[in-house]
């Protein structure tokens, strides 16, 4: 009976001591930290990490008497020589790896913390693709830089910069930094144009000869994203190749901070070439712990404890360790011991020196631990989100002015810009009244606080490479003088006057495209700017659909359009068409010379033809009659005076020389008219199935084929005007064509001095002619902007004139006039010499007429006392137009009855 009692009490006692000795805390934790020792990072990281260690060490609170003990490895900026101290350290049985700091050695050690489930916590690698699902170990306690890159690629689209020059490390860090860049510049409509890519020892010899190349690209923007570098290699470089100076824009990612923040006051007094470069830093929030570690450092640095400044790395290592520390201990609570065992996939590889690795049975649990940690640090809230990265991204943005890091402003991923810190933007209504003011002033490189616009269009190393059409036909327009490289025409003038109104220089060569001997093709010459053989074409080029997609093109110039020339033709003959010959002008100053003529002989004849006396309604008929029957040469009327037969004289030659002139104009009109054709736009030229011409090089063939569907058989290429009209003549019977299908410039100056065709129809496509430019210049839009000051000022039109209306501007005389009407100007100085004749004859007549008045009144005072000299005036006036209107025969009378008077009789 004592047996059965004391067994189970035994078995019990067991248990309990059993389960106790199991459920008891280590005394010590291995944790391991892989790092550059001698680094810009890995110098206060160190420190960071050993005050962190003894900080959870003495503190009571956490891990319930377990001490944690650091493991260190030096990595020395190397992946082959990190992945040999990795598995040392991991030889020594730690819970978790710290570090690196280097993106390319943590992607490594990744692969070994997933091998053997060790969580791995890195302090400083950023590279965006270390939270791949690939790595389901890695956790970090910075920042990832894809926020950093939309924090840059927002800054960029803040001032407004559409093109950038990268300068990047090319390794996993900076690569893929620079892809994420890409794709946020992308989503703001910025691009990356050049980029500049470094090995990790980079040759200073080899980067200056690379960086004075850039200097011929464009952008004057530029974005460096290298490991720190306490030598400033790439800005010692930009300024001995002047680059620093006025018109450069000089950004960097977290890495210049992280230098300058490790150095000693003493030592950032030497950094003035530094000069307006703006910056990127990691924010961290004021806080009374950071203040006190922040204290406590620079006593260490007064001591000589310390050899490096504290930068935000540092305090990222400190709450690294701490976070460590928070999760082992919720991973002592929940699993008791810490335990590792061998794996069946490592006993391969017993025999060599890694026979010590041994697979952490916990590294799940501690990772899913680390993942659920949410506490306050030094460096603000530690908390991972999904991609095991923190949460609330955020950023300062700084400025060097001279030896001063001067603050700007912030970015955050939930707030944006701002020139509020994140954690005081705390409501959208308050973000909102910050929106016209993201950041403050900024010094740029050169000292100045205007913003610089960017880019540079060309340099005199490197003018704009300007493709023109050297043409065959139509050179008016644009083309090369006799291969001498000089170009000439009418669009060559627009280009020049508008680069006037460009407020920059802008040097450039013309570089002609074509043989000379037909027109080039203007689709190749286009798609040559798109890829890069030619910065612009400056030219006739038609601004279609297929064009704008691959180029942009400036405000039209020329307004132009697709239109039908076809033998003129009009087979239904007007019932007006003998009111054609003349213009209305020259129809209004006939019928006044008529009326002219009729007064005037009325005039002279009136005092000496009884044919020109009687009632006035019979004189008014009399006068008109005579007048217009002088057309036909059938007025029954005879001039007496020899002033009239002077003015009928001259009336009768120009009336000769009218009545031919309008003659010869009318049987013209009516033979045009006989003409015929089948063509009445371009809806029955289509239906007609008869061959169209068009230019060569032009777009209307991949129109005429490609949108109206004509087949390519009935289209025939045509070189010249002196082309057009041979093939418009022989039309389609002979061998030539129906009709033309061209753009309307080119029509009009064709029809200049061809007055036998015609458009016809209406313009069926609407366009314009512009210069084309590569994707994004802004050349583009600044010459855009000058074309319409040109526009406004009526320069464009002096140029059209200078060009095409020497003779009279083509569109002017197709609109205003009917083909073969007679002008006023054609007939001007003989009706000028008719008026002055005329004239002259009135003048004559009334001089003479006033001396009669004049002697007749004088004899008929001598005469007859009682008359009173005291006439009025307007009786005298009244007694004038008697006397004018008394015949010449008895005026004479009188004046001999006052000579001879007859006695009286008593």
């Amino acid at each position: 009976m004592k047996h059965a009692v004391a067994l189970p009490l035994a078995l019990w006692v067991w248990v309990i001591f059993h389960g106790s000795v199991l459920c008891q805390r280590p005394a010590v934790v291995n944790i391991g930290a892989v790092f550059t020792f001698d680094s810009v990072i890995g110098r206060p990281a160190k420190v960071a990490m050993e005050a962190a260690v003894s900080d959870v060490n003495s503190d009571p609170r956490i891990l319930n008497g377990t001490n944690l003990n650091l493991i260190t490895g030096d990595a020395k900026c190397n992946v082959f020589i990190g992945s040999i101290a990795t598995f040392q350290v991991l030889e020594r049985q730690v819970l978790a790896i710290v570090g690196p700091q280097s993106s390319s050695i943590a992607h490594m050690i990744s692969e070994i913390a997933n091998g053997l489930q060790v969580p791995q916590i890195s302090y400083a690698a950023t590279d965006p693709t270390l939270s791949a699902l690939q790595f389901p170990f890695f956790l970090r306690t910075t920042h990832s830089d894809s926020y950093q890159m939309a924090a840059m690629a927002d800054l960029i689209d803040f001032y407004g910069w559409k093109e950038v020059i990268v300068i990047f490390v090319d390794d996993d860090y900076g690569r893929n930094g620079i892809a994420a860049l890409d794709d946020e510049l992308d989503k703001r409509g910025s691009k990356i144009s050049y980029k500049l890519s470094l090995p990790t020892e980079f040759n200073v010899t080899d980067f200056t000869e690379m960086l004075n190349k850039s200097k011929l690209i464009g952008p004057r923007v530029y974005v460096v994203h290298v490991n720190p570098d306490p030598s400033f290699r790439i800005f010692t470089v930009a300024q001995k190749l002047q680059m620093m100076t006025h018109g450069y824009v000089w950004f960097a990612t977290d890495w210049l901070c992280a230098t300058l923040d490790s150095f000693s006051p003493m030592n950032q007094t030497s950094l003035r070439f530094l000069q307006g470069v703006v910056g990127l830093r990691q924010h961290i929030p004021q806080s009374r712990k950071k203040d006190a570690f922040v204290s406590q450092w620079r006593k260490m640095q007064k001591k000589g404890l310390v050899n490096s400044g504290l930068n935000t790395y540092g305090l990222y290592a400190y709450d690294t360790v701490w976070a460590l520390a928070y999760s082992i201990d919720e991973f002592l609570k929940k699993q008791g011991k810490v335990s590792f065992s061998a794996s069946d996939r490592l006993l391969d590889i017993r025999a060599t020196q890694l026979e010590k690795l041994e697979i952490f049975d916990g590294g799940d649990l501690l990772r899913r631990q680390l993942l659920q940690i949410n506490f306050t640090g030094l460096t603000g809230q530690i908390q991972f989100d999904s991609e095991r990265n923190l949460i609330n991204a955020s950023y300062e943005v700084i400025n060097i002015v001279q030896t001063t890091i001067r603050g700007v402003g912030y970015w955050s991923n939930y707030s944006g810009l701002s020139v509020l810190p994140p954690e005081d933007v705390k409501s959208e209504q308050k973000r909102d009244s910050f929106q016209d003011q993201k950041l403050g002033n900024v010094t740029w490189p050169g000292g100045i606080t205007e913003k610089p616009r960017g880019w540079e269009i060309a340099a005199d190393e490197r003018p704009l490479r300007i493709g023109i059409p050297r043409r065959a036909s139509f050179v008016e327009f644009v083309t090369e003088l006799n291969m001498s490289h000089k170009v000439q025409g009418y669009c060559i003038d627009v280009f020049n006057e508008a680069l006037k109104l460009v407020p920059y220089n802008v040097p450039y060569t013309f570089i002609p495209y074509g043989d000379g001997r037909s027109n080039p093709n203007y689709g190749e010459l286009v798609q040559m700017v798109a890829n890069d053989m030619f910065d612009g074409v400056v030219g006739d080029v038609a601004i279609v659909t297929n064009r704008t997609r691959i180029v942009d093109f400036t405000q039209p110039y020329a307004a132009t359009g697709l239109v039908v020339v076809a033998p003129v033709h009009n087979t239904k003959l007007s019932a007006w068409v003998f009111l054609k010959p003349f213009t209305v002008e020259m129809w209004c100053v006939t019928a006044a010379a008529f009326v002219m003529i009729a007064v005037v002989i009325w005039i002279l004849e009136h005092r000496v033809n009884d044919d020109f006396r009687g009632p006035p309604k019979r004189q008014l008929i009399t006068m008109f009659l005579f007048s217009f029957s002088t057309l036909f040469k059938t007025n029954q009327e005879d001039t007496r005076s020899t002033l009239g037969r002077i003015v009928m004289v001259v009336w009768l030659f120009l009336l000769m020389v009218i009545t031919s002139s309008y003659t010869a104009s009318l049987t013209s009109i009516l033979t045009v008219q006989q003409l015929s054709s089948p063509i009445a736009g371009i809806d029955s030229l289509i239906a007609s199935d008869l061959p169209i011409g068009y230019q060569v090089g032009s777009f209307a063939f991949s129109y005429l084929r490609d949108s109206l569907y004509i087949r390519q058989s009935r289209l025939v290429s045509l070189g010249s005007p002196e082309a057009y009209e041979t093939a418009l003549r022989k039309g389609p019977r002979g061998g030539g064509v129906a009709a033309i299908v061209d753009e309307l410039p080119y029509v009009e100056l064709f029809l200049e001095k061809r007055k036998d065709f015609g458009i016809f129809g209406q313009t069926f496509t609407k366009s314009g002619w512009g210069f084309a430019f590569q994707k994004d210049s802004p050349l583009a839009a600044d010459l855009s902007t000058a074309i319409l000051r040109l526009s406004e000022t009526g320069t464009l039109q002096e140029i059209h004139e200078k060009w095409f209306c020497e003779m009279g501007c083509p569109g002017w005389r197709q609109h205003k006039s009917e083909p073969n009407q007679l002008h006023m100007i054609s007939f001007w100085g003989l009706y000028l010499l008719c008026g002055s004749i005329t004239s002259f004859a009135l003048l004559v007549f009334l001089l003479r007429t006033i001396r009669q008045f004049a002697r007749y009144k004088r004899k008929q005072m001598e005469t007859s006392p009682s008359v009173s000299s005291n006439t009025r005036c307007s009786q005298v006036i009244y007694n004038f137009f008697d006397f004018i209107d008394e015949k010449e025969e008895a005026i004479k009378k009188m004046f001999k009855q006052h000579e001879n008077p007859q006695p009286q009789v008593s």
